[in-house]
């Protein structure tokens, strides 16, 4: 019994067709799943209540630029990876000289320059003296002498009398506090990249298809 095998058409050209198949699957499925990781990355920031803004800061990239390749990549990133960093792993954070850190009340306001208020920047905004107050329990505490208007900030008093003047936690003092984790981007690049290779083969288009 014999058996032969017939091959119609051009061999070269059929195994070069094939792969270039393949190099346009491969490359249209890395930037679908950069563009989806991208998304969803911002997607996260911003249902964390983390703002518009950072979630900006998320970008995707695909690599080889121009061109179809079977080795093409995505690369998704953050222009602000401390930050973004930071949300998605809650570090513990100390102060950079080993004494407290200054977490501003409500009655202190924000900085003028986005952020947190820091002491030195509240004292020269409201021309009042901060002073330490220690606590055995609790947080230790920086107060004014002041009184609070109508949002609740703390300013300095008109009246001559001392009236409504009263004693205003500014800031609580701690050694340390750990951020607390309000992202998990490792699950969504996990979901993307476990979804690549269904990917290449929905977009893998048969020659002369």
């Amino acid at each position: 019994m014999r058996f032969g095998v017939n091959i119609v058409g051009d061999i070269v050209r059929l195994m070069e067709a094939e792969v270039k198949a393949g190099e346009k699957a491969v490359t249209t499925a890395m930037r679908d799943a950069g563009t989806g990781l991208k998304t969803a990355w911002r997607a996260q920031i911003t249902g964390a209540g983390l703002g518009a803004r950072l979630a900006r800061t998320i970008r995707s990239e695909q690599f080889p630029k121009g061109r179809t390749s079977l080795n093409a990549a995505a690369l998704v990133w953050s222009k602000a990876p401390v930050i973004v960093g930071a949300h998605d792993t809650g570090p513990l954070i100390r102060s950079k000289n080993g004494f407290w850190l200054a977490i501003p009340t409500p009655a202190a306001g924000k900085s003028l320059r986005g952020g947190r208020i820091t002491p030195d920047e509240w004292e020269r905004r409201t021309g009042l003296r901060l002073r330490f107050v220690y606590r055995r329990m609790g947080p230790s505490l920086l107060v004014a002498e002041g009184r609070l208007n109508k949002k609740g900030r703390a300013v300095a008093s008109r009246s001559k009398t001392g009236r409504g003047l009263t004693t205003v936690p500014i800031f609580l003092l701690v050694p340390q506090v750990r951020l607390p984790k309000r992202l998990d981007l490792e699950r969504d690049a996990e979901r993307v990249r476990d979804a690549v290779p269904g990917l290449i083969v929905a977009n893998w288009v048969e020659p002369g298809s």
